[in-house]
């Protein structure tokens, strides 16, 4: 056997329970997608089918004037999701990436912290 194919079993068998994990969740949405399909009833009514998130018809000229808020959530909440994508690799490899793996998230997630703090005092997660 030659080392590169001992580096690449070495490799997959390190990212093995990453790909279960996704497998599973795959194989779980799939699932409930269908089993809601199935299962649920589906008889859209004039309720069902209204403005719900952003605030305007879906379909309307597309020069009207209409409400930014809902673009700038939608966008910090993008921001701060990101998060999360950081957080799941390193929280796999802290025990390999030491004390400055460590506090390097520790500032990250402070900076994070702090653009939090500032877009609350705005007020940009208000909604009136």
């Amino acid at each position: 056997m030659n080392a590169g194919m001992l580096i690449d079993n070495v490799l997959l068998g390190e990212y093995f329970p990453i790909l279960v994990f996704l497998g599973i969740a795959i194989a779980l949405s799939v699932f409930l997608i269908a089993a809601s399909i199935i299962i649920g009833r589906q008889k859209p009514d004039p309720e069902k089918l209204s403005a719900y998130e952003c605030g305007f018809p879906p379909f309307d000229d597309a020069r009207t004037k209409f409400d930014i808020r809902f673009y700038l959530v939608a966008i910090l909440f993008i921001i701060f999701d990101l998060e999360v994508a950081f957080l799941f690799p390193w929280a796999v490899s802290l025990g390999s990436i030491g004390l400055f793996g460590f506090w390097s998230m520790i500032v990250f997630l402070g900076v994070l912290t702090i653009g939090f703090i500032y877009e609350w005092k705005k007020g940009a997660l208000e909604w009136e």
